[in-house]
């Protein structure tokens, strides 16, 4: 299959790694910054790929060369949905690293494009594939909780200055947003994942204690109401003192309790299930070894998508899951500015909307 990579820089080295591990024909890279494309082919060891075009031009790119069947987005945050609807106006398939778009109205049309053009859109919330949070999945898939009562995501982290000074546009509204759009994020879709999808309320608040150079917040918290009566909640932060603490997932039921956590959701702490099986034993102390906090998903997530567009099926992480998380996000915004729940579905909001939120801090 023959595939293109749209923007060279932090996270595009596990793209790069996926791209090799699943035996993709790589065409071309694009970056408007060349110096980045020897860094990112020598971080992932694959030098196989070095001599693939480079681009610094996407649209200029996707004109010379019609034979791309799938790319991988990983520009900066604002730039994900305006990409992604160039590539599928072309009948292009599309990986979007997370967030799939900054707006609720640009998510909305990817998800339109996509069905009106007959593609494939995957959203890179690629923890899914951990193998903690498969069998996470599982046990809810095979009612093991029975009824839930709720659960929490917390993603407690630290960035500071140095990291935001990689690339100007981190902790701005209109191409980043803050710790929950950016580190959290990926959590808040397992979160809403396990407890049911279906959310009618949230409620939020964020804060700028620490990073006051920046425009979007470094802590949030939320409650989430779900449909089926259960609650979860968020806490999301990149304040903590002086590294990554944790990223910890919690589903509690009538009939068991699980604890994911590792530093991106790679362990299982607790398993405890009424109807203990022989296979529980596997579960319990579980631990995947990663080599950083993105974990190991990428190369599941991009086989998945090469066997969806292959078979014409839908990616196990869908456009709508990509949407699913980014709402999520911006509910927890609105009721930051606005200081009330917020109603789900959200309609008409956008990251560019809190600008402003903490000049008066």
């Amino acid at each position: 299959m023959k595939y293109a990579l749209i923007g060279c820089g932090r996270i595009a080295v596990n793209h790069i790694k996926a791209v090799s591990n699943n035996g993709l024909e790589l065409v071309a890279v694009c970056d408007i910054d060349p110096a980045k494309f020897d860094i990112m082919f020598e971080k992932a060891n694959c030098g196989e790929f070095s001599g693939a075009e480079r681009c610094a031009d996407y649209v200029a790119m996707l004109d010379a060369h019609p034979e791309i069947e799938l790319v991988g987005i990983a520009t900066e945050s604002g730039k994900h949905a305006e990409i992604a609807l160039e590539c599928i106006s072309r009948g292009i398939n599309v990986i979007i690293e997370k967030p799939m778009a900054m707006s609720m109205e640009d998510a909305d049309k990817i998800i339109a494009m996509a069905e009106e053009k007959g593609v494939k859109v995957a959203a890179c919330h690629q923890n899914r594939f951990n193998l903690a949070i498969q069998k996470l999945r599982g046990a809810v898939e095979q009612g093991r909780f029975g009824k839930l009562s709720h659960g929490s995501i917390n993603v407690r982290w630290n960035r500071g200055r140095s990291y935001y000074e990689q690339a100007p546009w981190r902790g701005t509204w209109e191409q980043d947003g803050g710790t929950l759009m950016n580190q959290c994020i990926h959590g808040i879709d397992l979160l809403r994942w396990m407890l049911g999808d279906e959310v009618e309320e949230i409620y939020g608040a964020t804060r700028q204690r620490f990073h006051d150079y920046l425009e979007a917040e470094d802590v949030g918290v939320a409650v989430l109401k779900f449909k089926n009566g259960a609650v979860g909640t968020v806490e999301g932060t990149s304040n903590v003192y002086p590294k990554n603490l944790e990223e910890t997932l919690c589903v509690f039921g009538e009939s068991g309790t699980v604890k994911v956590g590792g530093t991106s959701a790679n362990n299982i702490d607790v398993w405890e299930f009424a109807d203990e099986t022989e296979a529980d034993a596997e579960a319990k102390g579980l631990q995947e070894v990663t080599s950083n906090v993105y974990g190991n998903g990428h190369t599941a997530l991009y086989a998945d998508m090469v066997d969806a567009i292959d078979n014409d099926r839908a990616p196990y992480v869908d456009a709508v899951a990509g949407r699913n998380a980014l709402e999520i996000v911006l509910a927890i915004y609105k009721s930051q500015k606005t200081g009330e729940p917020v109603k789900l579905p959200l309609r008409g909001f956008a990251s560019t909307d809190m600008a402003g939120e903490f000049d008066d801090k």
